[in-house]
């Protein structure tokens, strides 16, 4: 079971630190975790994660269900036998996979009916279903089944995608109650909905608080509105949390989304573009994003980030890192992509080091005017 501590309050601010004991180590907060959508943090090794220090990475509940499918991970023992890894495992419900396929599923009371996007086949998944599949997986964080709905919806839908979540809520704790009874020591995570109005925020909230599960996320946010209504919910939802919940916000994964989050007393947040925009050629550096596919890394023999110390920028330039994407080496995608991710570690790192001295704002601000000034 998951046991939540904060450890400092920032003075200035929302943010605080804290320890989150899960079943397979201790994970410090705030914290960001890697996204291994199939069991797999694309084009790096357990090695290299340990090596960056994460202790908790995520998996995708649909897509392992569909593949290798529940038969060989229960064979195996569950996913971290299958993957080889030391460390936690959250994962999601399935449930933003499902609703992403819209011409291919069906909503209804009892759960969602769709269709595979690997060869069409018909599958169902309830509130329980989803629990229990996480069970499967042994799952260290494990996510209730919720609807995901685009943010410009009208409030009438809003509420109904809200009242099924819900109703979901409660039958996936029971059957989570259950599980544990049986020997399960992973934690379920209720979700925040309510899209963007605010009452229904402020209901959603407070019948996840009220569920009591050992930790709470914010849904919803980041699905393509404007920066600035992201900005006002974040502060408004995170404010109506209970203060002894570890707070995760789904799918954030750039420097200034991060540290908005944190100041607002944010715990846990992942996404999938460093990776992603790794292996598409983009990096982070203290002074903004990088192209390095760009002609003028042509002849560049400095690392991507002089400021960084990872095993990356000691050892490789940029002149080189566009040289192996241009020529379509599998190695670029690896390099940058554990730069991506040893970046945000360490970003997340010193932000949390600056919320124990007191100086978290400082650190904020500082940060924030290089790396908006020196945008490549």
């Amino acid at each position: 079971m998951a046991v939540f501590d904060i450890a400092k309050k920032d003075p200035s601010s929302r943010a605080r630190s804290g320890i989150l004991r899960l079943p397979h180590g201790t994970v410090d907060t705030p914290v960001f975790m890697p996204v291994g959508t199939n069991g797999t943090v694309k084009a790096l090794s357990n090695g290299d994660l340990e090596e960056i220090g994460f202790t908790l990475i995520l998996a995708n509940t649909y897509h392992l269900y569909l593949r290798p499918g529940t038969e060989v991970l229960s064979a195996a023992g569950g996913l971290r036998n299958f993957t080889a890894w030391s460390g936690n495992y959250l994962t999601d419900s399935g449930g933003f996979q499902v609703f992403s396929l819209a011409p291919f599923r069906k909503i209804t009371g009892g759960g969602v009916h769709f269709q595979s996007h690997i060869d069409g086949s018909r599958h169902f998944l309830s509130p329980e279903k989803a629990v229990e599949l996480q069970v499967c997986l042994g799952s260290d964080i494990q996510m209730q089944l919720d609807v995901c709905t685009p943010w410009d919806i009208d409030k009438g839908k809003a509420k109904k995608a809200l009242d099924i979540t819900a109703g979901w809520l409660c039958r996936a704790k029971e059957t989570w109650l259950r599980a544990g009874s049986d020997g399960y020591p992973g934690a379920l995570f209720s979700i925040v909905q309510g899209n963007f109005y605010k009452d229904l925020r402020e209901e959603s909230a407070a019948l996840a608080a009220a569920s009591d599960t050992p930790g709470i996320a914010i849904g919803g946010l980041s699905v393509g509105e404007p920066r600035e209504v992201f900005l006002e919910y974040l502060a408004f939802t995170s404010s109506l949390l209970p203060e002894n919940k570890p707070r995760y916000v789904m799918g954030i994964g750039t420097p200034e989304y991060i540290l908005e989050a944190i100041e607002n007393g944010i715990d846990m947040f992942d996404c999938v573009l460093p990776t992603r925009t790794g292996r598409n050629g983009r990096v982070f550096t203290h002074d903004g994003p990088l192209s390095i596919k760009k002609s003028d890394n042509t002849f560049d023999l400095r690392p991507i980030d002089e400021a960084c110390s990872c095993k990356v920028c000691k050892t490789y330039s940029r002149a080189y890192l566009r040289h192996l994407f241009k020529t379509g080496e599998i190695l670029c995608s690896m390099l940058a992509s554990y730069h991506n991710l040893y970046f945000l570690f360490n970003l997340v790192k010193e932000a949390r080091d600056a919320v124990n001295s007191g100086t978290f704002a400082e650190y904020k601000k500082n940060f924030l005017s290089r790396y908006h000034g020196g945008f490549q």
